[in-house]
Parts: structure tokens; C-alpha cells; sequence
């Protein structure tokens, strides 16, 4: 189904675009590099077990808990609407 003037198949391309950024953006905030022994945040220590599970890990899992509930916002606007782009 054709959508004003873009092609077909224009929609599914934006949103697989969209979909391929945040998996990005997420392999980017994924730690690297070795293991902190006490957590970066609150310095309690960081158990064994998620050292070895999660290779550059900082925080203590309820600190990580704490950040992961945080929103995050998007800064990529890939619809045609004037008004989406005043925002």
C-alpha cells in the first residue's frame, strides 16, 4: 500500500531503521573492557557471579536496577509530520 508519494514499502523501511538504532544505541551502552570489583554508583561489592556473567560490568545489580528505569529518549525523528518535528 502506497502512502501519498512513498513508495511501497517506505513505512516497514523507516521502522526497521528505527528498530536497527536502538539495537545500537544499546550494544554502545553495554559495558566493556574488565570488571569493576565495587560498584562504581554506591561501592558496595559487585558479586562474582555477575562479573563473570557480564564482562565490564560497573554497578551492582540494584544500582543497574535503579538506571535501567530510567526513560530513555529517543532523539531521532523519522516521521513526515510538520508538527512532529516542532517538538
Amino acid at each position: 500500500m502506497a502512502n501519498g508519494w512513498a513508495p511501497d514499502g517506505a513505512v516497514q523501511d523507516q521502522i526497521d531503521d528505527s528498530v536497527k538504532d536502538a539495537i545500537a544505541t544499546a550494544r554502545a551502552r553495554m559495558p566493556s573492557g574488565p570488571s569493576l570489583l565495587d560498584c562504581e554508583a554506591c561501592g558496595e561489592p559487585i558479586p562474582e557471579a555477575r562479573r563473570r556473567a557480564l564482562p565490564g560490568a560497573r554497578t551492582c545489580v540494584a544500582c543497574q536496577s535503579a538506571r535501567d528505569k530510567r526513560p530513555v529518549i529517543s532523539g531521532i525523528n523519522r516521521r513526515g509530520s510538520k508538527d512532529s518535528q516542532l517538538r
